[in-house]
């Protein structure tokens, strides 16, 4: 017989909701609380004059993923959604404007690989068969592992040291790949969850085997109608939605969460508290009373933390047709201007980019013989005390700049719809710590084990699910994390 318990999601991107979804599918009684007044965390849209901005993830691969939590409830995902696979994922532009499109066949890939430097074309069939190792261990054996215990952590040590995990991204692929503009390409994967490919565990190389083997999809109508289908399917099953309602604090007694608190003042009794909140802004600002742990105070005083974002939403009076879906534009000092993002916290003019186009795919996206563009810039978490108040409208104007000189020539003309946020919207309205994109970075030290465990380190019935917890930020890791709740036994 099922022990119905009552749980409390707290957050609605896709760990809060796949979490919501899967312990609903186990008979739980689940009430999921957003801040906002629509659902999606990071993965909002914006809409203005007829356009239609995702406003965080974009990149769906593992979509397999997404399509369990219908399954969960005997619904086929296809009456929800539409997801389609891309041929070109990325276009990469260097800093002298030679192109690399990197996708879904491999062997005009491995043609383009040549035509920039022939030896590194068996280079890099070296690296996917590697790459495929590490994906074999640190994705398909452990994403949906919970490493809340240290003896599991040291089970796995010896598979890691023999992965070489402790060695960065970098120096993973430059082992295979000789030419430094590629070196740049393929080492790009870290920062689309957050980390510095200079110091990021190499166990996230597992990225260029993932990507092989289910490709890089596209929602259509955007990522938000993942969000809106997977909403609807809430409602179907009886989960409880409360929206434009902060947490105040979780409550606890005897190390176990009592309650939630609301702005409003109601209190939502719980059996069980997910949290798909950054771990660090909750156990700061959220539990109540606060809890002293001298190693675990340690642990979080030592934290690092992933860089900013700054975006750009804008729609064009004209198509560009000929940018790709996305383009990847790397700046001339790459190492040098990471380590300004992550060390030193500086801006700096000489960034690089990523620009997605989903009207390339999907003309829904923006009216009828117009554009539709997002670009994200990388840039120094709140830790560097930038004032965006007084920034952002010039950054935003580098930003154009920088996108004429690259890739959209007399830009600025046709510019007719624009929003732009920085990482004062990640700190203020997404409560994530210094405003940082994806939580704490993935380096070695603050992965698995050392990373913030599924279930709370300091209160039994308290878990997180999200970028900031085991295994990380990027779809198929926020979706990964839900599943370790299954492992959990709750």
């Amino acid at each position: 017989m099922i022990n119905i318990k009552r749980v409390v999601v707290i957050g609605s991107g896709f760990g809060g909701i796949a979490a919501a979804l899967r312990l609903k599918a186990k008979g739980h009684d689940v009430t999921i609380v957003e801040k906002q007044n629509d659902l999606g965390g990071r993965a909002r849209v914006f809409k203005k004059e007829g356009y239609t901005f995702d406003a965080g993830p974009t990149v769906i691969t593992a979509p397999h993923l997404i399509y369990e939590l219908f399954e969960l409830f005997n619904k086929n995902y296809q009456d929800y959604i539409k997801i389609i696979p891309l041929k070109i994922w990325y276009q990469f532009i260097f800093d002298d404007l030679s192109k690399l499109n990197y996708g879904e066949n491999l062997q005009e890939l491995l043609q383009e690989i040549k035509q920039i430097n022939p030896e590194d074309k068996k280079g890099f069939e070296k690296l996917l068969e590697q790459s495929e190792k590490i994906f074999d261990i640190g994705f398909a054996k452990l994403a949906d592992k919970p490493f809340h215990q240290v003896w599991f952590m040291l089970k796995q040590i010896p598979s890691l040291l023999k992965l070489k995990s402790y060695n960065s991204v970098y120096k993973f692929i430059s082992t295979y790949i000789k030419n430094e503009k590629l070196r740049k390409a393929f080492t790009i994967h870290p920062l689309l969850v957050g980390g510095n490919p200079y110091s990021t565990t190499s166990i996230y190389a597992l990225i260029l085997y993932l990507e092989r083997k289910w490709g890089v999809h596209y929602s259509m109508g955007g990522t938000g109608k993942v969000i809106s289908g997977l909403e609807k399917l809430m409602d179907q099953v009886g989960i409880k939605i409360v929206k434009g309602q902060e947490v105040l604090k979780i409550n606890h007694e005897n190390k176990k969460v009592k309650n939630v608190v609301l702005k409003n003042t109601l209190k939502i009794e719980a059996d069980i508290v997910v949290c798909n909140a950054d771990p660090p802004k909750v156990y700061d600002e959220f539990i109540f009373p606060k809890i002293n742990n001298k190693f675990f105070d340690i642990k979080r005083q030592r934290l690092k933390y992933s860089m900013g974002l700054y975006v750009f939403y804008f729609g064009t009076k004209k198509k560009y047709k000929n940018i790709e879906h996305h383009t990847i534009y790397l700046g001339r000092s790459h190492k040098k201007l990471l380590n300004k993002i992550f060390n030193s916290k500086e801006l700096d003019d000489d960034f690089s980019y990523y620009l997605h186009r989903p009207s390339a795919t999907d003309p829904t996206m923006a009216p009828e013989g117009k554009d539709c563009f997002y670009v994200l810039v990388p840039v120094p978490n709140n830790q560097s005390k930038i004032n965006w108040r007084e920034k952002g409208e010039n950054f935003k104007n580098k930003v154009i700049k920088k996108l004429e000189e690259t890739c959209i020539p007399e830009l600025s003309k046709y510019i007719e719809a624009e929003i732009f946020v920085t990482p004062d919207y990640f700190e203020k309205e997404l409560n994530t710590k210094y405003g940082s994109g994806f939580s704490i970075e993935p380096i070695f030290t603050q992965s698995a084990y050392f990373r913030f465990h599924n279930q709370s380190e300091l209160l039994k019935n308290l878990y997180f699910v999200g970028a900031g917890a085991h295994p990380g930020a990027g779809i198929p890791g926020v979706l990964s994390s839900a599943k370790v709740l299954d492992n959990l036994n709750i």
